[in-house]
Formats: structure tokens, C-alpha cells, sequence
């Protein structure tokens, strides 16, 4: 099953951590802002069906579409000022969860998203690829999960 959402975007959403605040001079960032706690029904489920505890994102659920070094800032700008604060719609499976043992995530399908990239002078696709980040796993339980991955994995979960 193939669901379709949307969500709004943001140009520069705000410095939340110490790694951000020390790279701002360089790097943009623009995500898409999910309304609803997705992320929270998500890690509520691993934790019931797995005991696994997730830690949430610092932004809430949202898709970074831009988290690069951008070399024309005008044309970036001219982008941001286009499109801030406007609705974007995005796709997902919701059965279809990934994980590279330590963070968590559903992957994301917006061609809309990778056109406004493209339209800022980026690469049309993100490093990490478009998703909606669900949590992560903290030091103490990397090994379990590590493990729920292996099993989901394993037993096609």
C-alpha cells in the first residue's frame, strides 16, 4: 500500500544542536514539516513489538530535502523565497520501515521535492535519500538493535 501525505516546507527551520550551530556558515537546510506524530506511532510500535526504545528526532517528523553546501546563494535564495512555507506532497509505504541499526526511518517518494533541489542548483537527489526519520537508538541499546534489525531482516518482518 502506497499512502500519499503533505507537509509544509521550511527554509532554514531553526539551529537545534551544537554540530548545526558550528556548520550554519555552509550549510542550508530546508525540510518538509509532517503535522501528527507518525515518528511517535512508529516508535511506539518497535517498542511493543520488539522492546525496542527509540529516541525521537530533534525536529519532529519532517523529510530534509536540502542538508548541503550550496555554492549559488542567490539562486538558493530566490528558491527558499519560492516555495517557504508551501505545501508539499510526499508518498511512503507504511510497512515498509529501514534501519541501519542505530537510526530508524521510512523511505519517501516526492517528485516534487527533488524538483525544487534541482531548481536551487543541487544535485536532484539527497545524499541520504528523501525519508521521514522515526528515531534513533542510544549507545545502551545499539547491540538489541542491532539485533531487531537482524531479525526484521531475517524473518522479513
Amino acid at each position: 500500500m502506497i499512502l500519499e501525505a503533505k507537509g509544509i516546507l521550511h527554509f532554514e527551520p531553526g539551529l537545534k544542536t551544537r554540530k548545526q550551530i558550528r556548520q550554519a556558515e555552509w550549510k542550508r537546510t530546508a525540510v518538509i514539516e509532517i503535522s501528527g506524530d507518525i515518528h511517535l506511532y512508529y516508535a511506539w510500535y518497535l517498542n511493543k513489538r520488539f522492546n525496542l526504545q527509540l529516541n525521537r528526532p530533534i525536529r519532529g517528523a519532517h523529510i530534509t530535502i536540502v542538508a548541503d553546501r550550496v555554492d549559488n546563494r542567490e539562486l538558493y535564495n530566490k528558491v527558499a523565497e519560492k516555495y517557504n512555507g508551501k505545501e508539499i506532497s510526499f508518498f511512503y509505504k507504511p510497512e515498509e520501515i529501514f534501519s541501519n541499526d542505530k537510526h530508524w526511518w521510512l523511505r519517501v517518494v516526492s517528485p516534487e521535492a527533488l524538483e525544487i533541489r534541482k531548481e536551487a542548483g543541487l544535485s536532484e537527489k539527497p545524499y541520504w535519500g528523501l525519508h521521514i526519520t522515526l528515531g534513533y537508538v542510544n549507545e545502551k541499546n545499539l547491540e538489541h538493535g542491532k539485533y531487531i534489525h537482524d531479525m526484521i531482516k531475517f524473518f522479513n518482518l
